[in-house]
Order: C-alpha cells, then sequence, then structure tokens
C-alpha cells in the first residue's frame, strides 16, 4: 500500500507540474488585495478567470477580506464560456456567488451607467487568444471606456499571450472597419497581453474616453513562451477555442471561415483545423499547402461532407506567418470555386469577413490574381510600425 501512494504522488507530480507563471490574480492575492481593500468591485470575468492553480477569480474576490464584490459582467459565449459565437448572451444570476452576471453580448456590448452605479473599480479577468477579432479584448477595451465615463478605476489582472509576445503578422483594420471584431487599430496577431494592451489603448485614447488604469502584472512569463511553457492548464475559452493550441488554428483559418462555401472544422471535433470547398481536389490543395513551406505547418488531404481540402497540423512554435497561411488557403480556394467565395456569400457573411479581415480591398485583390505574397507584403511595414510602437508598453 504504501508503494501505491508513493507511485500515485510521483505520477500526480508529473501529470501536474507547478505553473512556471504566477498571473495577475495570484499576484493581487499575494499582497492581500491591499489595492482593492475598501472598494465596490465589478468584475469583467468568465470561466478562464481562474489562478494558476485552478480556483476561480471571482469567487477569492467574493471571499477577500476588505474587498466587497457587487457585481459580475461577461463577454461574449457566457459567463461558462458555453454560448456559441455571435449568439446574445442574457443576464443571469450566478451560482457560485449569487451576484447578478450583467451580459456584455446582448444589447449593450459596454456597461450602462446603471450598471456601474455603487462600484468604484472595475476589474478584468479574463483569457484572451492573441487575435484582433477574438472579442474578449473588445470587452475590455469598451469597459475601459465606459469606466472612464463614469470616473472609475479599471484594473487589469494579467494574463499570458498562448501565441506567446513575438508573433506580430497580419492586416491592419482600416478606419472605415472597426468594429466589435476588430476594435483596435492593431495587426491580426499582436503579441501582447491583456495588460499591454490596456495600457497602450488607453494612452493612445483608441476608445473615446480614457481611465485610471492599474495592470497587476505576472511572474515568470517571458515574450518568448507560448501557453505549453507556462506551466497552467488550458481552461478552453470559447465552444471552438478546446485546447491550447488552438489560438494557432484560429489564426490560420478564423478570417477564411467568416465566407460561405468553405469548411473549417467549427462545430465539430476539430474547430479550425480543416480548410475545404466544394469541388477541391485534397490531393492537390494539401500539396499547395505544402509548397508555401511555412515553417511549423503541416497539410494532409482530407474531405469532408462533400468538402475536399486539408487538414492542417500545426505547430505553435513555428516561425511561418500562420495569417500569411490563411490568406493563401482563402486564395486558392476562391480561386477552385465557381462562382467564387466571395459571390457565394450574403451581405451578412461579406460584412463579417471584411470586418475581421480589416478590409474589404482584398476582394478585388483576389479577383484580379493578385499573389497572396504581394498582399502579404504589403502587410510588413504596418507590422513593424507597430512592432516599433509598442515597444514602450510592453511589461515584460
Amino acid at each position: 500500500m504504501r508503494h501505491f501512494f508513493l507511485s500515485l504522488l510521483c505520477l500526480t507530480y508529473f501529470v501536474l507540474p507547478a505553473a512556471a507563471v504566477e498571473l495577475g490574480i495570484d499576484n493581487l492575492e499575494s499582497r492581500q488585495f491591499e489595492q482593492l481593500k475598501g472598494k465596490r468591485v465589478g468584475l469583467i470575468t468568465n470561466q478562464t478567470g481562474v489562478n494558476a492553480a485552478g480556483r476561480r477569480t471571482r469567487e477569492i474576490l467574493a471571499k477577500a477580506p476588505g474587498v466587497k464584490l457587487v457585481s459580475l459582467f461577461t463577454p461574449e459565449h457566457g459567463l461558462d464560456g458555453k454560448e456559441l459565437a455571435g449568439k446574445y448572451v442574457a443576464n443571469r444570476k450566478d451560482s457560485l456567488t449569487g451576484l447578478v452576471a450583467h451580459s456584455l453580448y446582448g444589447p449593450t456590448r459596454k456597461p450602462t451607467p446603471e450598471m456601474l452605479r455603487g462600484l468604484d473599480v472595475l476589474v478584468y479577468d479574463m483569457q484572451d487568444i492573441g487575435v484582433r477579432s477574438y472579442t474578449y479584448i473588445s470587452t475590455m477595451a469598451k469597459c475601459m471606456e465606459a469606466a472612464g465615463e463614469s470616473g472609475l478605476e479599471f484594473m487589469v489582472l494579467d494574463r499570458p499571450n498562448p501565441l506567446g509576445g513575438l508573433r506580430i503578422e497580419g492586416p491592419p483594420v482600416e478606419p472605415q472597419w472597426i468594429s466589435f471584431v476588430g476594435q483596435l487599430p492593431v495587426p491580426y496577431v499582436h503579441g501582447m497581453t491583456c495588460g499591454e494592451l490596456a495600457r497602450m489603448l488607453n494612452d493612445r485614447q483608441w476608445m473615446a474616453s480614457r481611465c485610471r488604469l492599474t495592470v497587476v502584472k505576472m511572474r515568470g512569463w517571458e515574450r518568448q513562451m507560448i501557453w505549453q511553457d507556462t506551466g497552467l492548464r488550458w481552461v478552453q475559452t470559447s465552444p471552438n477555442i478546446p485546447r491550447a493550441d488552438s489560438p494557432a488554428y484560429y489564426v490560420a483559418t478564423g478570417i477564411v471561415g467568416s465566407l460561405a462555401g468553405l469548411e473549417t472544422g467549427v462545430g465539430g471535433s476539430t474547430p479550425f483545423e480543416i480548410c475545404a470547398g466544394k469541388g477541391v481536389d485534397p490531393e492537390a490543395f494539401a500539396r499547395y499547402v505544402r509548397s508555401l513551406g511555412v515553417d511549423g505547418v503541416q497539410a494532409t488531404p482530407c474531405s469532408v461532407g462533400g468538402f475536399g481540402g486539408c487538414r492542417l497540423t500545426l505547430n505553435p512554435r513555428g516561425k511561418g506567418d500562420f495569417t500569411f497561411l490563411g490568406l493563401a488557403l482563402l486564395s486558392e480556394i476562391n480561386r477552385l470555386s465557381k462562382p467564387d467565395l466571395f459571390a457565394k456569400s450574403s451581405s451578412e457573411k461579406l460584412d463579417i469577413f471584411f470586418k475581421v479581415y480589416g478590409s474589404s480591398s482584398i476582394r478585388d485583390q483576389l479577383r484580379k490574381g493578385t499573389p497572396v505574397q504581394r498582399l502579404a507584403q504589403e502587410w510588413k511595414a504596418g507590422v513593424e510600425k507597430f512592432r516599433s510602437e509598442r515597444a514602450g508598453y510592453l511589461f515584460y
């Protein structure tokens, strides 16, 4: 029996290693919540708001001495992260804390003055995935604006960027296409933590009102770290981001999936891991993807429900440009589709696609046969400009 318990202890040690990173909530807790003492708190969170040990932030703050947790605010996908993309989220009572969780993905995307009445500070603790179109950072930006307008403090409990802090790639968003799926004027992949991004957007006044911002930093996180280096357990951020490597697949096919006539695996067991279209030869398409030579990318032929294409295998440590890969996938399937994907897509789908991509010019460029390498080259100046501009806002 003694040997059994020793074996079990060893197994537990190897399966659950100590985290290399302390999150913002861990740092706050280690300081006995001194920055929140005596304050009435509104918490913007969901199922990803946990400390390094997996305990929920809303439970921690509800029991923190001297802290008064008054209300909760939830983003797209809801408090439990189970609502599907684009579906309205209703207000609800949280069974864990007994508090009302106000939806910020329903009639309003921004806390109203009534929701904020009586609060001293808004605290943000959610796991982002490092991509402009993922709406959690849009929620953060809207809440910062609301805090500024209401004279409230705003606190970000920082978390890792699962793609790491070095990867910056993709197109900018043109001013006329700023929206909730492209709220901030950053490249598609920005390589910043939510705390760093909050610092930059507040200083640059990307929203209508600045706020009194505090970022509670992590300990132990370094820019070269992807999620798998942190020692932290991944919590599914939304229905189609189930694993720690899912953000990389989202980069590769998230833009593509906005159009009709494509299969990307969303809704199944391999979300964002497939790219397929009607009438596409799987073997030829997989050869095309391999011919691109994008580091960290493998492609195998696949067929899904009458769609032909490839199954992607991505290494998040790969040095290749995954946003360029997404553009190449789009270009090739669009070329092979008759009529093309833009003609197949409704005006609503086109609107979402242009907002996610950040421009409508891509439709004419692809129809003219502009090489994807040239299109990606056009991003480079903006990417390097952003890399330089963000330098003064980095914590790590």
